[in-house]
């Protein structure tokens, strides 16, 4: 393949300079923006610079947008360049995350929205206050992590592993829990109206002004939690285990 060929790229990213192919930026990704861009339907105009296409965005990080869309690798990076890395990775669209491991890292504000991030591994991150509305967070691992404040309302957890999670302040409205581990999590003031918690397992769990107004906790693991101070109105409780449970 020759530099002038068709389907050679030559990007310019807030003045760094990239060269790639067309199928690179398709393939990975083919509902991303950089695959919209480069799908034929569109006329992209390039600068006058050697043919070079400008995309007004931080070129720090784009090397690893590249890498990613190459070989699915996700880079190791200091904590504080994560967030970063996450935002661009929105800007181009380039939302599937899975089985990435965010352990330890801090991510606090940072935006998951619809994002595909199933098994990803969150073990005691800071993430407090982002954003993870409408992902698909199915079997993943929040075990310690601080996710005060967060937004998953709609998002799929199922089977997720939330044990020892902060989930202080959270919003988990209409968010599918089934299966969930939810053991010694702090559910406090935490909004789980119309919920799905079918299986789920609360064993001591705090939920203290918990908001569970029409939730399904069918079948839910609730032995020995304190539920005196929590919102149970309208929930389904057909077969959850309540032994000892104080209401």
């Amino acid at each position: 393949m020759t530099p002038d060929s068709p389907s050679v790229v030559r990007l310019n990213i807030g003045g760094k300079k990239f060269c790639t192919t067309v199928d690179t930026l398709t393939q990975r990704e083919p509902d991303s923006m950089l695959a919209a861009m480069f799908s034929g339907r569109y006329t992209v105009c390039q600068d006058s610079d050697k043919g070079y296409i400008f995309v007004d965005r931080d070129g720090e990080h784009f090397r690893h947008i590249l890498n990613w869309l190459r070989d699915g690798m996700i880079p190791n990076l200091k904590d504080s360049d994560y967030a970063e890395l996450l935002r661009e990775a929105e800007y181009y669209q380039l939302l599937d995350l899975s089985d990435v491991d965010f352990s330890h890292a801090s991510l606090k504000g940072v935006f998951f929205s619809r994002a595909n991030l199933q098994c990803a591994k969150f073990r005691d991150v800071d993430a407090e206050g982002s954003i993870f509305h409408n992902a698909t967070l199915r079997e993943c691992e929040f075990t310690g992590a601080n996710l005060r404040g967060a937004l998953l309302a709609g998002a799929n957890l199922q089977s997720a592993n939330l044990q020892d999670a902060c989930l202080i302040d959270c919003s988990f409205c209409g968010a599918d829990l089934r299966s969930a581990h939810l053991q010694s999590a702090d559910l406090t003031n935490t909004n789980l109206e119309g919920a799905n918690l079918e299986g789920a397992n609360l064993k001591g769990a705090e939920l203290t002004n918990a908001n569970l107004k029409g939730a399904n906790l069918q079948r839910a693991y609730l032995r020995l939690v304190d539920l005196r101070e929590t919102d149970l109105d309208g929930a389904k409780l057909d077969g959850a285990n309540l032994l000892g449970a104080i209401r």
